[in-house]
């Protein structure tokens, strides 16, 4: 890899900011000063710094958001506010985009990241990845639900639900409920519940497969992936 090109990556301005690092020899490489934005370099080997300051190499970002509402699950809008602009400018610059979507009144888990091939694994139907939602319902939910999102749901447009797990958590005239499913169809929690003539007040995400929400995350709040975290999401390639 080009040096300007790893230090523009990592979040060092542009090439051309990066030149200018250079005039001022404040960039070593091995403690050797570099001199040639063009060199290259193993980021996974030679030691590159910046002002004596290491740079540590990361081709992956992996975050952990509890989405708030009012965003959408998007990377750029002209006219909503997305979730990347709660991240900071260090970890935009990594271009990470949102892992599926979350309505924009919807909570909870929204996983980060600029691994495609990760984000494919987690999102393919194929791969059976349960999608935890906590929901409040306007209406009673009843154990006849239960069953029918056990076989399946045809949604208005026809199309037939993979079966979806349901838990009641409490039956009421607002009912609490955990559902589990492994699809992502747009709007899909919402309009199985449609489907059986009820409606969906409040839903927030809670987990994808292994991956849980962190507690101590508030609304807004984002932060990486432990490790154990991220063997588990890399387990899924």
């Amino acid at each position: 890899m080009r040096l300007d090109k790893l230090l523009a990556n990592m979040g060092y301005g542009s090439r051309k900011d990066v030149k200018g690092l250079l005039k001022k020899k404040q960039v070593t490489v091995n403690d050797s000063l570099a001199k040639d934005g063009s060199m290259k370099v193993d980021p996974e080997k030679d030691t590159v710094k910046v002002s004596n300051d290491v740079v540590e190499y990361k081709k992956y970002i992996y975050i952990m958001m509890n989405k708030p509402p009012g965003y959408i699950s998007a990377t750029e809008d002209i006219r909503e506010k997305t979730v990347v602009d709660l991240l900071t400018p260090e970890i935009q610059h990594y271009n990470p985009f949102p892992v599926g979507r979350l309505d924009k009144d919807t909570e909870g888990l929204l996983l980060l990241t600029n691994d495609g091939q990760l984000a494919h694994q987690l999102l393919s139907p194929k791969k059976d990845v349960y999608k935890t939602y906590y929901a409040k319902i306007q209406g009673n939910v009843t154990e006849e639900d239960i069953q029918t999102f056990k076989q399946g749901i045809s949604l208005e447009d026809g199309y037939m639900t993979k079966p979806a797990i349901l838990n009641i958590i409490k039956s009421d005239s607002v009912s609490e409920v955990e559902i589990k499913i492994t699809e992502g169809k747009f709007h899909q929690v919402k309009r199985m519940f449609k489907a059986v003539n009820k409606e969906v007040v409040y839903l927030k995400r809670l987990g994808m497969g292994e991956l849980v929400l962190d507690p101590s995350l508030s609304l807004g709040k984002y932060r990486e992936l432990s490790k154990d975290e991220l063997s588990y999401c890399q387990s899924l390639k």
